[in-house]
């Protein structure tokens, strides 16, 4: 089952404009490593869900994979040949707005060549260009 929210306040969004860099979410915060978008772009719920099977089964349950992006955005679409007007259509699905920046999947528990294969199979299901990154350790 893809995700989606339970419950929203509003049932249809409007596209709003995508710009701009991610100002949070954009360094590794629960894992060590972590795969960072380079573009502006909707994900769905089902290439999120991709993007984990494939971590999941790339790792054989080590580690521990996290997803740091959520699809709270609802996008419509009206059906083939109907004509125009009548309304907003009908919810289509839900997309997390991602930016340059933004940290989409992170990896703990495992060694770096692992975590970095594993994100590389993860990058190959996501519609946007991604790096590989380690999290920054603070000093104290």
């Amino acid at each position: 089952m893809a995700l989606m929210p339970k419950r929203v306040k509003y049932r249809k969004h409007q596209r709003g404009s995508m710009k701009g860099n991610a100002t949070r979410g954009n360094f590794v915060a629960f894992g060590e490593y972590g795969l960072q978008s380079l573009d502006l772009h909707w994900i769905t719920g089902k290439q999120i869900e991709a993007g984990r099977v494939a971590a999941t089964h790339f790792l054989h349950r080590e580690g521990k994979v996290y997803i740091r992006i959520f699809p709270q955005h609802s996008y419509t679409a009206k059906p083939l040949e109907q004509r125009m007007g009548k309304g907003k259509a009908e919810i289509e699905g839900w997309v997390a707005i991602v930016k340059p920046g933004t940290i989409l999947y992170e990896i703990g528990g495992v060694e770096e060549e692992v975590a970095r294969a594993a994100l590389a199979r993860v990058s190959h299901k996501m519609p946007v260009r991604c790096r590989f990154v380690v999290r920054r350790h603070t000093l104290g």
